[in-house]
């Protein structure tokens, strides 16, 4: 997986977390950067790897809470097929990314954080559409 894929899967498991249990999964926030949604810690713990693959974790995932690794997984099932360029572009088109944004040009850099109110209502508003 990439470095933008790994921010972005962690953005959306953040986002529908809050939308689903009105609860943080992941404290840290994240900020409305020019390619989409970063988290500035994971950000820099990962960042070496440039556009290179991260490998894969294998270490002992049972001291993970069952319902952590759950609800990680039904995020993987629903945007692990795309790329972290393809993720980008959604990121792109939603509300809360694009209101944290409000009067910056596309390449301007930013380190506004998507508010996690704007997250719940957003994401939960495409529940009731489902």
């Amino acid at each position: 997986m990439t470095h933008k894929k790994l921010q972005k899967l962690c953005y959306y498991a953040k986002a529908w977390y809050l939308a689903f249990n009105d609860e943080n999964l992941i404290d840290e926030p994240f900020e409305a950067w020019v390619h989409g949604a970063v988290q500035p810690s994971l950000y820099h713990k990962y960042r070496s790897y440039g556009f290179q693959l991260i490998p894969m974790f294998t270490g002992n995932l049972s001291q993970l809470p069952e319902e952590f690794l759950s609800f990680s997984r039904e995020i993987f099932e629903t945007y692990g097929e795309y790329s972290g360029d393809e993720l980008e572009k959604i990121n792109h088109q939603e509300l809360p990314w694009i209101n944290a944004r409000k009067g910056l040009k596309p390449w301007q850099s930013s380190n506004t954080i998507i508010s996690e109110d704007d997250m719940k209502t957003y994401y939960r508003s495409l529940i009731d559409h489902e």
